[in-house]
């Protein structure tokens, strides 16, 4: 496919520069046309034909030769080959119209300068049109450095989530334990193995189903119900139209984290997070605000995490709105996977 693109650019090319070099040509026919005996006219013509179309063609030699061979950024080592290839080109020319053509041409000076432009048009498009494909194969390295580095941003910032999530989950199994409620550690390890996993599932994943995430969250709410005595619960009221919406993968679990981080939850305060759909097509985060007297230690991460991994995914920004009594997080979502 390359070749071809290249093969039509060049003979597109070579016809310009055969009507740009020949124009004088054109003139030279319109002059002689009157000079010509009527019973010669059908040969001058036939000669001026056989004429164009050797120009056509060397210039297409040309071209292709700068194209194809000359593979150099230097223009003061395109000159010399290009000066030789005109005198060869030059040569041939004569060579064909002399054994072809029955009159011969009558003005050497315009025909050699007309070799000479083509030449050195020759010269400036193949040098530009190399200039040209290592810009190209630069842009292509530079978008290939930038989506690997986007990768690894990526894989890091998804390995931030894990250990911070596998240490709170350790921290609620231990809690269980000295309970002794052996029904309650089952039910909540049983919900801890769906959600890990989800989390090394989508260690190979950037995007999911809006379906998977949500069921992903649905398991998470059983293990927020057992870690916080049912004083944690989180509402699911999403269309079935936008269940095949995609969204990053694992990004419900750092907002649902720092509900648990930033908010009082007890049974004067009991939480509520409400994951719904906007008018805009958005996944809309809500929780009431429930602060805590004393800040927890935290540089907002989650959040930030978050952000970098949308704008990295989906070339978005996530939005955040906050109210003495409410906390929102508006997630834009992408099209079909």
């Amino acid at each position: 496919m390359q070749y071809d693109k290249s093969i039509n650019k060049i003979l597109l090319a070579s016809l310009l520069c055969t009507a740009f070099v020949s124009y004088p040509n054109l003139l030279f026919l319109s002059w002689n046309w009157q000079c010509v005996a009527a019973d010669g006219r059908a040969c001058y013509l036939e000669n001026m034909l056989i004429r164009l179309l050797l120009f056509w063609l060397i210039s297409v030699g040309i071209l292709f030769f700068n194209h194809c061979f000359l593979k150099t950024a230097s223009l003061a080592r395109r000159i010399l080959p290009n000066v030789l290839l005109s005198i060869l080109a030059f040569g041939i020319y004569k060579g064909i119209t002399f054994l072809i053509c029955e009159d011969s041409d009558c003005r050497p000076i315009v025909l050699t300068f007309q070799f000479f432009v083509l030449g050195m048009m020759g010269l400036l498009l193949g040098y530009t049109d190399f200039l040209n494909q290592i810009h190209v194969k630069r842009e292509e390295e530079l978008q290939q450095l930038r989506l690997e580095n986007l990768e690894s941003r990526y894989t890091a910032l998804t390995h931030q989530i894990n250990p911070h999530f596998f240490f709170n989950s350790l921290n609620g199994i231990s809690s269980l334990v000295r309970k002794k409620d052996d029904k309650l550690t089952i039910c909540y390890i049983d919900h801890l193995s769906d959600i890990f996993r989800y989390i090394l599932q989508s260690e190979s994943k950037q995007l999911v189903a809006l379906d998977e995430e949500l069921l992903f969250a649905r398991s998470f709410s059983e293990v927020m119900q057992v870690r916080y005595a049912g004083k944690l619960d989180i509402k699911i009221d999403v269309p079935a139209r936008c269940l095949n919406l995609s969204i990053p993968v694992l990004t419900l679990l750092p907002l649902i984290e720092n509900v648990t981080v930033h908010n009082v939850i007890d049974s004067d305060h009991r939480m509520r997070v409400d994951i719904t759909m906007n008018a805009n097509t958005e996944l809309v985060v809500v929780n009431p605000v429930y602060p805590k007297q004393y800040k927890p230690e935290t540089h907002g991460t989650g959040l930030c995490n978050l952000e970098k991994r949308f704008f990295l995914l989906m070339n978005n920004h996530i939005r955040t709105e906050q109210t003495d009594d409410m906390f929102k997080v508006i997630l834009p979502l992408r099209g079909l996977l």
